[in-house]
């Protein structure tokens, strides 16, 4: 019997991927569904996936970039990151936390749990104010994902 076709290893896989900086829950919340975990199993999995690695990254980030910038591979792809968060983080500082809610809650590419984090680092929101308004916006995503998967689900199956 192989861990991943257990309840459990169904909902660590579920868990695991949602931290994946591209996949979250985006990507967790499908997958949970179609290994066979109830929506709501594979929603809560997800969406405590996506927020462990948050607080981590918020107070860590600018560090963890300053390192990496010291390497000529990865330096210009820590300046592109940091110019997008600049770009995305726009809407951020005109609505201060509802901005970021709502950054964090649509489900789509580029935005997200991680895209949050990033935007809140590079505009010094503290840990505090960023952390509340990314679990609300990951909330948030996890309905929107879990409904539209289960939709999709009723509609092709």
């Amino acid at each position: 019997m192989d861990l991943f076709d257990t309840f459990f290893g169904e909902l660590l896989m579920t868990f695991l991927i949602a931290m994946v900086p591209v996949l979250e829950l985006r990507g967790a919340i499908p997958a949970g569904i179609a290994a066979g975990l109830p929506p709501a199993a594979a929603a809560a999995a997800a969406i405590l996936g996506n927020l462990l690695p948050i607080p981590f990254l918020i107070l860590l980030l600018r560090r963890i970039f300053g390192w990496l910038r010291k390497s000529s591979w990865v330096g210009p792809k820590i300046d592109w990151l940091e110019r997008r968060a600049h770009l995305k983080g726009r809407i951020v500082k005109k609505y201060r936390t509802i901005g970021l809610i709502t950054l964090v809650a649509i489900p789509l590419p580029g935005t997200g749990a991680w895209t949050g984090a990033l935007v809140a680092d590079v505009l010094d929101l503290r840990l505090r104010t960023a952390l509340p308004a990314i679990a609300l916006g990951v909330l948030i995503a996890g309905i929107i994902t879990t409904t539209v998967t289960c939709g999709v689900i009723r509609v092709f199956w």
